[in-house]
C-alpha cells in the first residue's frame, strides 16, 4: 500500500474521531507553541542584546569601587571598608592614563528626578548623570540635535544639559528643545543637545536621562561618599588586555594600594553584562524546553489512549483488511501514520503560533522579526517522534490481531 493511501486512511480515521483528534492535536499544538514561542523570543532577545552591546562597544571597560574581603593568617576574614573613587582620583587617572584610549569620568546623580518645562513634566523616574566630554563616545550615545559638552563647559561649570528622546518628547512635544530651559528638580539648565534614541532593551530607561557636566553634578548633587566611575574605551580588541593591565597598575598607584593587598576597586568589561544576561537566557531556554517536553509527554499519553480506543473500535475493520490480504506490517504502518498525522497537525499549528508569539515578545523589547529554522525543525521532529512512540504499541497491537477473531468482534 502506498504512503498516500495510508495518509488518506489516516485522514478518514481522524474525521471519524474528530473531537478526540482535535483535543489531542490542540494539546500538542500548545506544547509546541510554548516551546517554539519561548525559544524564538529568547533568540530575539539575544540578538537585541548583542546589537545593543555592539553599539556600546565591546572594547571598553569600567573602573568602579569595590567592597572586598581582607584575609589575615589562615582563615580570619575582615570586611574591607568601602572606599569610593574620589573625583580627584578619577581625574588623575584620566590625565595619567598613557595608553591610546578614550577615558571618561562620570557619576549617577539621581535615578528619580522630574524634568519640567512650562506646564509639561515627566514622571519622577528620570536618571540624572554627571558626565564629561568623552562619556557619549565611550558609552555608545550619540547626539541627535545640538552638541555635546566641551571641556570649557566643564571648566566653567555651565548649567547645560543633554536630554534623552523620552524626556524631549515629554517636555517638548511641539517645539525644538535646543536653547530652552528646563527644571531638573529645583535646578535650571539650558538644553544644548538631544541624544539619539537608544531604546530600553539594555538597561531600563536609556532614553529617560538628563546629562549635566560632571563638575556641576559634583557641586549640586554629590557628596563625599559618592563614588565616581571611570569608563575607558580602546580602538581595537587587541588593546583591551594591555589597557586593563595598565589601568589596574595606575589605579593601584593612585589609591596607594600596598603590594600585599588586593585591588580595592573592580575592573568590569563592557560585555560582562551581556554575558550575564545571555547566561540567564540560557536557563530560560532550558526551562522552556522542559515545559514543552512535559506538555508533549501529556499529549503523547492522550494520543496513546486515543489510538488504543481506535484499535478496539476498528477491530472488525482490521479483520476485514487482513482477510483481503493486508499484512501485519501494512496494518502497523497505517496506525503509525495515523498517530504521526495527528501529531503533525497539531505541531504545524504550534510552530506557526509559536513563531508569531515569540516574535511578538521579541518586538516588544526592540528585537527584529526572525524565522527560527532550528526550533521549527526541532518542533516537527518532536511531533514525528511523539507520534511514533505513542502510536507504536497500538499499531503493534492492531498488527497482531487475529483476522478471524477480529471479524467476529462485536
Amino acid at each position: 500500500m502506498k504512503l498516500r493511501e495510508h495518509f488518506l486512511i489516516a485522514i478518514d480515521a481522524m474525521r471519524a474521531n474528530l473531537t478526540r483528534s482535535l483535543i489531542t492535536s490542540a494539546i500538542i499544538a500548545l506544547g509546541i507553541t510554548a516551546l517554539v514561542g519561548i525559544l524564538t523570543s529568547v533568540d530575539g532577545i539575544k540578538n537585541s542584546i548583542n546589537e545593543k552591546f555592539t553599539e556600546i562597544g565591546a572594547n571598553s571597560f569600567s573602573i568602579v569601587d569595590h567592597d572586598g574581603d581582607v584575609r589575615f593568617g589562615s582563615g580570619n576574614r575582615k570586611k574591607r571598608q568601602i572606599l569610593p573613587i574620589r573625583y580627584r582620583e578619577a581625574e588623575r587617572f584620566k590625565k595619567e592614563f598613557t595608553l591610546a584610549a578614550t577615558v571618561s569620568v562620570y557619576a549617577n546623580a539621581s535615578w528619580g528626578s522630574t524634568v519640567k518645562h512650562g506646564s509639561n513634566k515627566t514622571d519622577p523616574n528620570v536618571r540624572v548623570a554627571g558626565i564629561d566630554e568623552n562619556y557619549l563616545d565611550v558609552s555608545g550615545y550619540t547626539v541627535d540635535k545640538g552638541r555635546n559638552f566641551s571641556p570649557t563647559d566643564l571648566k566653567l561649570n555651565n548649567n547645560y544639559a543633554l536630554i534623552g528622546q523620552d524626556v524631549a518628547s515629554r517636555v517638548f512635544p511641539d517645539q525644538d528643545p535646543i536653547g530652552e530651559n528646563i527644571l531638573v528638580g529645583a535646578a535650571a539648565y539650558t538644553v544644548i543637545g538631544v541624544l539619539k534614541e537608544k531604546g530600553s532593551s539594555v538597561g531600563s530607561g536609556s532614553d529617560r536621562m538628563v546629562c549635566i557636566p560632571v563638575t556641576v553634578a559634583k557641586e549640586k548633587y554629590l557628596n563625599s561618599s559618592t563614588s565616581f566611575e571611570i569608563l575607558c574605551g580602546v580602538s581595537h580588541p587587541s588593546l583591551l588586555e594591555p589597557a586593563i593591565g595598565e589601568a589596574r597598575s595606575l589605579m593601584r598607584r593612585i589609591r596607594s594600594v600596598p603590594l600585599t593587598e588586593e585591588d580595592d576597586f573592580d575592573v568590569i568589561m563592557s560585555d560582562q553584562m551581556a554575558k550575564d544576561l545571555l547566561e540567564l537566557l540560557g536557563y530560560l531556554t532550558i526551562s522552556a524546553t522542559i515545559i514543552g517536553l512535559i506538555t508533549l509527554v501529556g499529549a503523547a499519553i492522550g494520543l496513546l489512549n486515543i489510538m488504543l480506543v481506535s484499535v478496539t473500535e476498528r477491530t472488525r475493520e482490521i479483520g476485514t483488511r487482513k482477510a483481503l490480504g493486508a499484512t501485519p506490517s501494512v496494518i502497523r504502518m497505517q496506525f503509525l501514520i495515523e498517530a504521526v498525522t495527528i501529531c503533525l497537525t497539531g505541531g504545524l499549528f504550534g510552530v506557526l503560533f509559536g513563531i508569531l508569539a515569540g516574535n511578538l515578545v521579541s518586538s516588544q523589547i526592540g528585537g527584529g522579526f526572525i524565522i527560527p529554522w532550528l526550533w521549527m525543525s526541532m518542533g516537527i521532529f518532536l511531533c514525528v517522534l511523539v507520534g511514533t512512540l505513542a502510536g507504536f504499541y497500538p499499531a503493534s497491537k492492531a498488527a497482531r490481531l487475529d483476522p478471524i477473531e477480529s471479524l467476529r468482534f462485536e
